[in-house]
Order: C-alpha cells, then structure tokens, then sequence
C-alpha cells in the first residue's frame, strides 16, 4: 500500500480503498486496479436491494413448495417397454 500511497498519493489512494470498502472488495488488487484506471472518483454503483443474494433464490414459500412425484407408470418411452418373456430371460 506505501507504494501505491508513493505513486498515486494520499487523496486518490483513500478515495480508492473506500470506494473497495463499499462494494465489499477491498484487496490490494482492487485498490490498485482502480488507481490505474483512474476510477478511483467515480460515483459508487447503485444497489440492487438484494444484499447480494443470488438471481435463482425465489423465498421460503417456492422453497418449500410441494412438488407431486412424477407418475412414471405412463411415462415409459418406447424403448423402455418390455415384453414378459424378455423380463423373465434377465
């Protein structure tokens, strides 16, 4: 971080770490990544509301939903049917 203080100073260094503060990333390789590009003043991105959570999640109520089981006697395919004297020669 001193070297990074050294070559982009005090103000665009501070500005960058709590940029990575608020988006939850602050690593070095962060920090530095953005002083190089220069983002560093940038408005911080909007949130989403979400806290993070990821797209798929649908709350307890999908989630516990319940699913009938599927009604496999009628869902054989064609090569799955057997005749009985076949079943019995296995």
């Amino acid at each position: 971080m001193l070297g990074l203080r050294k070559k982009y100073g005090d103000t665009r260094l501070e500005a960058a770490c709590a940029g990575t503060i608020a988006v939850g990333d602050p690593s070095y390789r962060t920090i530095k990544g953005i002083l190089i590009a220069g983002t560093e003043s940038d408005p911080e991105p909007a949130t989403s509301g979400d806290a993070g959570a990821a797209a798929f999640l649908h709350g307890p109520a999908w989630l516990f939903a319940t699913v009938a089981a599927p009604n496999t006697k009628d869902d054989l395919h064609d090569d799955q049917v057997h005749d009985e004297a076949e079943v019995e020669a296995r």
